[in-house]
């Protein structure tokens, strides 16, 4: 089990990692013309919308959370007056608040998907997998917020903190021997969250790396006013 623990935390990160940079690079090169978002907004867009921008705030608020969370060293928090037990109900009310604008976004969006036959005539398996995929990792998520209920000393939650910032500083070792002793939610949650970084290049997640910079800098676009006689 040791080893499992080490191959899935310590090393599949990398790995993880590197097929989205690798894959990312490859796909950009190679089929531009696939880098998109393959919006179906011409085919429905009351739902669409709907459920895209809760989906959207909601992705936003748990990324911004885990990323400060778990890679923000807890002496920083200490310096605001933050303590581990507040940091832990921080947490748990912005995970919880977040989450669940993210799962009702996601669940319109997939029932859209599914169910309304000209969306669903023009998905690929892709466009579904990568739908449930974050289904799953949302609802690990939620499922999350009921065990760190029991652990309001933010014990479990210094332990992933613990994870993330040595798997940044490349300590592969440590962090895996950190994550050992966490609720198996949280090493799933962990894992599947890798796996996204993987099946990431293949599917229209790629469309986060593109920014329109380039539409702030470029010069305007003349448009005559057409004269009727």
């Amino acid at each position: 089990m040791a080893h499992l623990n080490l191959f899935a935390f310590g090393i599949y990160p990398y790995i993880a990692i590197a097929i989205m940079v690798i894959g990312s690079w490859i796909r950009y090169d190679r089929e531009q013309y696939s880098w998109k978002t393959s919006s179906s907004q011409l085919l429905e867009s009351k739902q669409l919308r709907k459920g895209s921008i809760a989906f959207h705030i909601g992705v936003l608020g748990i990324f911004l959370g885990h990323f400060f969370g778990l890679l923000m060293p807890k002496e920083i928090w200490y310096l605001f007056g933050i303590t581990t037990q507040m940091k832990q109900l921080i947490a748990i009310g912005a995970g919880g608040l977040f989450g669940l604008i993210c799962f009702y976004g996601l669940t319109i969006l997939i029932k859209r998907r599914l169910f309304n036959p000209r969306i669903r005539a023009t998905s690929n398996p892709m466009d579904i997998a990568i739908l449930f995929l974050l289904y799953a990792q949302l609802i690990l998520g939620l499922l999350s917020i009921t065990v760190s209920m029991g652990h309001l000393d933010g014990a479990e939650m210094l332990k992933l903190m613990a994870w993330a910032q040595n798997t940044v500083t490349f300590n592969s070792l440590a962090a895996a021997e950190a994550i050992s002793g966490v609720h198996w939610i949280f090493k799933l949650h962990v894992f599947l969250g890798m796996t996204l970084f993987v099946v990431f290049p293949f599917s229209r997640l790629v469309h986060m790396l593109s920014v329109p910079v380039q539409y702030v800098r470029r010069q305007h676009q003349i448009v005559r006013q057409r004269f009727v006689r």
